[in-house]
């Protein structure tokens, strides 16, 4: 076999081992998504079906399930879907806001600063991201609870950055350690004071891995489960996770409302991952000094 020939077998191998993987990787979201235009007497007959019959090119035929879950989901008597929505965007924005900027100052101390017990702050942040938050859960609860903060976003929040916040700290140091030190005394010697040297040095300048934090804390707090059902009792103040939980528990449940429900959920953590690596990508988070 000339070497040609094995080189364009080993790409086919390695091509076709990738899409298997890949098509493994997305099978869950590809039936999500086929259920979702399906009608319940498809989605449990047999044998299953990935593609819906609905499927044609007939634009009424094909949308007519997928259209009649949407309007159960953003029906408030069957799945108050906007309600759940708003207070899962108000607790992930506002724990990444906070866990972004209290890492920028926690990863710049590890980073940049120089004081006794250094290195024993930084093994307590690491040694707390071991723990998982079902071992926090039960100190917390009591914690929060008896402060009065059970049934609110705010003990959700709070534990949403205790859970986020030793990795952000870990991932801002590792940005900062990379920026000259050459660059901070040059600000420094401009008249910038410590805070002004951080936001107008060291942010802009590592502001892709700062979205990358920011991604990551959203993520983390618009997928939980754990803390919200165990804070929140109060319908009107369920996240968008819990939300689907007792839509699944439901005794009449339909796998297509269901489905549907579970894709416009996802939506944003698509969307926001997009916006991330358009902005990575572009040359709006180069960074730079500013004067």
């Amino acid at each position: 076999m000339t070497r040609t020939k094995r080189k364009v077998r080993n790409n086919i191998l390695f091509y076709t081992a990738l899409i298997i993987i890949l098509l493994i990787i997305l099978f869950p979201f590809i039936m999500m998504v086929s259920v979702a235009f399906k009608s319940t007497a498809e989605t449990i007959g047999f044998p299953p079906t990935i593609i819906p019959k609905s499927f044609t090119f007939k634009h009424k035929e094909m949308f007519e399930f997928l259209e009649k879950h949407m309007e159960d989901i953003f029906n408030p008597g069957i799945f108050p879907f906007l309600k759940y929505f708003k207070n899962s965007m108000y607790i992930s924005l506002t724990t990444s806001a906070i866990v972004v900027f209290l890492g920028i100052l926690g990863g710049y101390a590890l980073a940049k600063l120089k004081f006794k017990g250094k290195s024993v702050i930084t093994e307590v942040f690491f040694f707390v991201y071991m723990f998982s938050g079902i071992l926090l859960i039960v100190p917390l609860y009591k914690l929060l609870s008896s402060i009065g903060l059970r049934n609110s976003h705010e003990a959700v929040i709070i534990c949403m950055i205790i859970q986020t916040l030793p990795t952000a700290i870990y991932m801002t140091r590792s940005f900062f350690e990379t920026i000259p030190d050459a660059l901070e005394e040059a600000g420094r010697e401009d008249g910038l004071s410590r805070f002004g040297v951080i936001f107008r040095i060291v942010v802009p300048l590592s502001i892709s891995g700062l979205i990358s934090v920011f991604v990551y804390a959203f993520m983390i707090a618009w997928n939980d489960v754990l803390f919200a059902s165990i804070f929140l009792d109060s319908p009107d103040k369920m996240t968008i996770t819990i939300g689907l939980n007792s839509l699944f528990n439901t005794p009449d449940y339909i796998w297509g409302r269901m489905m549907a429900a579970s894709i416009m959920s996802s939506l944003p953590i698509v969307i926001m991952y997009g916006i991330s690596q358009t902005l990575i990508k572009s040359g709006r988070t180069a960074g730079g000094v500013k004067g």
